[in-house]
Formats: C-alpha cells, structure tokens, sequence
C-alpha cells in the first residue's frame, strides 16, 4: 500500500494516501477562465512520479528529467513485505541512475552499492528485480514476464496510451508480450503462453531473414535451395577429382630434369621437321633441274643448209663439233654437280629421318615417366587447389542448410503455432477455477456498472498468435463504456493478482479514464471502488476532475471522506509542484 508521496522542494505538495478509496481532486477556481483545463495542475503527474520511483526508465522525455524538476528528489512511503515500518522510496533525476531506500530489501551486501544507517542505494535494475521479487512473487528467471509490464497495468499512463485497449499498456505493445504478462496476473500457466513471444519473434526474424533473400545483392549470400543443390554437386565432382589427382600422384625426384630434357627433345624435333621441309624443297627442285639438262640436237643444221644452197665448209664443220663437244662437257658436269647435290640432301634427309625417329622414341619415354608422377610443388599446388576446394563446398553446405532452414522455418513455425495453440487450450480447461473466477469477478463488476441485465464477461481462448484475452461488456461501443471496460478489467486483475499473492495491494488510475463516462457510471465505479478495496483490503488512488465528481455526488455517492489533500488548482501556485515549468518537447 502507497502512503506518501512527496519532494525534498518546499513548494511541492505532498500526498497522502490511505487504505480504500483515494481521491485526488483538481479543482476550477473563481478567477479561472472558461479556457482552463486542470491539465496543469499535476494530476497525471502523480501517476508519472509513481512510475519513476518505482524503476521506470528515465529518458529526456520523463518528467523527472525536466530540467525544472532535475535538481528536485522524489519520495514514496510505502508497504513492504516483511518491513514492520514503511519501506522510504528516494530518487531524482540528476540521479536517476539510483534508488535509495531507507531499509535494505536484499540482506546481500554484494547486490547493494552502499550501505547507510540500515537504508541502501541501488540500481535501477536491483530495485526492479526487488519490486518483482517481493510485490509480484516472481523468482528466479522470468522471461516474457516483466515487473515493470505488470505494474502498468495496476498503474497506467496516458501518456503512453495506456487507456486505449484494455490488454495493452502501450500502443505499441504487441499482443504476445501482453498475453505472457496477463497470464500471470490471473494464475494461467505464463511461461506456456509465453511461448507464443518466442514465435513471434522467431517469425519476426524469418521475415527479416526473408526480405534479405529476396534482395538482388543480399539474395546471394544464401541462395535458394534448388540454386544451391546444383552448385554443389559441381564442387562434389570438383573436389572428387582433385582427391584422387592427388592420391594418384608420385613425386618425381629429377622431375625439373626430366622436364626439361623432354622440352630440349620437342624443339630438336621441330626443328629437325622445318630442316626436313627446306631440303624436300630443295631437293625436289634439284631433280627437276636434272631432269632438264641434255645436249642440245644439232644434227638438223647441215640439212637445213643445203636445202637452201648453201655447203658447209670443212672449216665450219669442225667449228660446229668443237662447239658441241664443249657443249657436252658443260652438260656432264652441270649434271655430276646436280647429282652429287641431290645425293647430299638425300643423306641428310635419311639421317635426320634416323634421327627423328630416336628423338621420338626418346620423346615417349619422357613424357611416360612425367605422367607417372611430378614434382613436388605440382603436388603441393594440387593440394592447396583441393583445399581450396573443399573450405568452398563447405560453404555451399552452410549456406545450403540455411537455405534449408529459412525454407522450412515456416512451416515449422506455423507447426508450433498449431502445437502451441492445442497446448493453451488443453491447459485452460485444466485452470477452469482461475479463467472462471476471473470471469465471473469482472461479469459481477461491470454489472454493478450496468445492471444485472447487462451482458459481460472476459472471453479467453488460445488464439494462433497470442492468448485472446477479451473483456467484453454489451454495449454501443461508446468510449464512456470502453472506458469502463477497462476500469472493471483493471480491478480484476488487481483483485486476483492480490489474492494469490501475484500483486501488490494497490490500483491506480488517471482522470483520463473518467472522461467521456455516464455521471451513473462515474458515481457507481467509485462506489464499487469503495466496496472491493474494504473486502480485498486493497487500496484504489484516483485522480479526478471536480466536475465527474460533482456529477457522480448528484448520483447518490458522497466523495467527502475519500478526499485526499492537497485539492490542486490551476493556480500559477496551485499544481502539484507549486509552480509552473515547460513540459520537455515544448516551445
């Protein structure tokens, strides 16, 4: 239970709070304008400063963290389990990082940052794990299931949204997480319906992983499976191959040697080849000169003379025949030379023939005996070729069974889901006492709203994505209704938590929720406040308007004894802090 809330600066108006019902009032005053709203006057900061000195998180939007309130510390006296004297809450935002207790809750020093007169500093996070430890029973580990989630809904924000769907604390708060948490406030098996946030976020990320795939350049990272099956099987062959290359190879000690006899061997016999086409030329081109060289027939010569008259003189004769016989002579010899130029390039031939034939069988040999093995470096870059070979075929492995996984992962997702979803039912129909019990408290509560006539009840079910939690009241779905949807739900939740020792024995609501209900519904939800905290020996602090009050005391309910000071104005000195200051993120 909350007794006290207060400030180290004079000018802040403390509150003091008492078991049952607790009204903080905002007034209108005389000399206010029909302009005016109660907006300053610190209503909803009650509820901001509770949250912070119960370890929310300070960010440059909290309201601690103002710079006209940063030098200012806050307090809240308060109950605590096992504490005969209230348990003293301090923390400011130049601060914000610590919590100061005036007694220690943890009894391990080690936990404690500093240890002072019986009191201790702490860390946010110390003083979180303490709030759940000792107001909500929770032990050990958690996950899905947060202290601080479960306070918002005893205690919730408007400026978080926190009044816009009775299952949600924040707008963005998604269905799975809520689910978790409401489960444990109303006894259900938490950590099984928990599972339904680990889906969530395991399809979140699918889809992630899915939108990457689908990208041009991302895409080639991983791949499809078909792709990835066909590039595979070329590297298995790949790799197959160079395995054995190597298995089969020998090195060769004189390999370089070898090698380089059998290049010297190659390029004798090309060259013996271009040798051999120059002399076939030369030689065919010599027995065709051969062939042409013959004595000239002159013997038609003295005929053809005397046919025209004319005798050869014996002197002519015999020139004739010295010119015939010295042209034999120039024959003969032209022809010996021409043989014995033929029968030289026809030994060459022969013997480069010989030659080549050697150099073949040499050629062979060589060439057998460098298949048959290598050198050692050819064995080494064989080896590092494989290596090479294989880290690829791994990859392709990898990314293969990603691609496998990714492929597979919604169905087995959607497998889950199915799995998950018979799991819930199954053990809500084994929890009949709690889901009835909670059904019945919030159908008893909205009907003390709206009557005995009036519809109402909590529909729960195992949906596929989240435990459906729906609390429903038959209605014109006005938001004076939803509103007090939301009150009847939020008192069940405390009812139940406290009852079985899941909660602390306090409620808290902002005059936002208040705003837009029927004057009867108004007057009659405080009415059933004053009831439910006096049988549940709970506590219910509202903050509220003087005009929903006006209209709810015209309505048969006396407000009077449940009137907490100080009643803020919208005085320049009136408000909570007794002063006004720019709220962050205005001008």
């Amino acid at each position: 239970m909350l007794h006290r809330l207060s400030a180290d600066d004079a000018r802040f108006k403390s509150v003091t709070f008492t078991a049952g019902l607790n009204l903080l009032v905002a007034d209108t005053t005389a000399s206010s304008a029909d302009t005016d709203s109660r907006n300053s006057a610190g209503k909803s900061s009650v509820i901001e400063l509770v949250h912070f000195l119960l370890g929310s998180r300070a960010t440059t939007k909290s309201l601690a963290m103002n710079k006209a309130l940063r030098g200012i510390t806050f307090g809240l006296d308060m109950d605590w389990p096992g504490l005969d004297q209230l348990l003293e809450v301090r923390r400011s935002g130049s601060r914000a990082k610590i919590v100061s207790l005036s007694q220690d809750v943890f009894d391990v020093p080690a936990d404690v940052l500093f240890h002072a007169n019986g009191g201790a500093e702490l860390s946010v996070e110390q003083w979180t794990r303490a709030i759940e430890r000792d107001l909500f029973g929770l032990r050990g580990d958690h996950p899905g299931v947060s202290g601080r989630t479960l306070l918002s809904y005893l205690v919730r924000r408007a400026s978080s949204h926190g009044f816009n769907e009775p299952t949600k604390t924040f707008s963005q708060q998604s269905a799975a997480e809520a689910s978790s948490n409401l489960a444990y406030l109303l006894g259900l098996d938490w950590q099984l319906v928990d599972g339904y946030r680990e889906l969530a976020a395991r399809k979140a990320t699918r889809n992630q992983l899915q939108k990457a795939v689908n990208d041009p350049d991302w895409g080639r990272i991983v791949g499809s499976t078909a792709d990835l099956r066909g590039q595979i099987t070329l590297a298995e062959a790949q790799v197959e191959r160079l395995r054995a290359q190597v298995a089969a190879f020998q090195v060769v000690p004189e390999y370089e040697r070898l090698k380089n006899r059998a290049d010297q061997v190659s390029r004798r016999i090309k060259q013996l080849a271009q040798e051999d086409v120059i002399d076939q030329h030369n030689l065919e081109e010599l027995q065709a000169a051969v062939t042409e060289t013959a004595d000239v027939e002159v013997s038609y010569l003295e005929p053809a003379y005397r046919e025209i008259g004319v005798i050869l003189s014996d002197q002519i004769r015999r020139r004739f025949e010295d010119v015939k016989t010295f042209h034999h002579s120039i024959v003969r010899n032209r022809r010996r030379f021409l043989e014995e130029e033929i029968d030289e390039l026809t030994e060459r031939l022969s013997a480069r023939r010989a030659e080549r034939a050697r150099l073949g069988e040499d050629q062979s040999r060589l060439l057998r005996e460098l298949a048959d093995g290598g050198a050692l470096e050819a064995l080494t870059a064989l080896q590092t070729a494989l290596g090479r070979d294989e880290a690829a075929l791994g990859a392709l492995r990898h990314r293969f069974e990603a691609a496998q996984t990714l492929e597979a992962s919604a169905r087995q997702i959607t497998a889950k889901s199915v799995e998950l979803q018979q799991a819930v039912d199954t053990d809500l129909q084994e929890r009949r006492q709690q889901t009835n019990e909670a059904i019945l408290l919030f159908s008893q509560y909205a009907q003390r709203l709206y009557g005995e006539g009036r519809e109402a009840y909590l529909a729960i079910e195992a949906g596929r994505s989240s435990l459906s939690i729906t609390p429903r009241i038959d209605s014109d779905d006005s938001r004076g209704i939803n509103n007090m949807v939301i009150f009847c739900f939020d008192l069940t939740l405390a009812v139940l938590a406290h009852r079985h020792g899941r909660g602390p024995d306090f409620l808290i609501h902002d005059s936002h929720l208040y705003d837009g209900v029927d004057e009867r519904q108004i007057a009659k939800a405080l009415a059933l406040a004053v009831e439910v905290t006096a049988e549940e020996d709970m506590q219910y602090i509202v903050t509220i308007n003087t005009d929903n009050l006006g209209v709810a005391a015209q309505r048969g309910f006396d407000p009077r004894p449940y009137i907490r000071s100080p009643r803020l104005t919208d005085h320049e000195d009136g408000g909570l802090f007794g002063f006004r200051f720019k709220a962050a993120g205005k001008a």
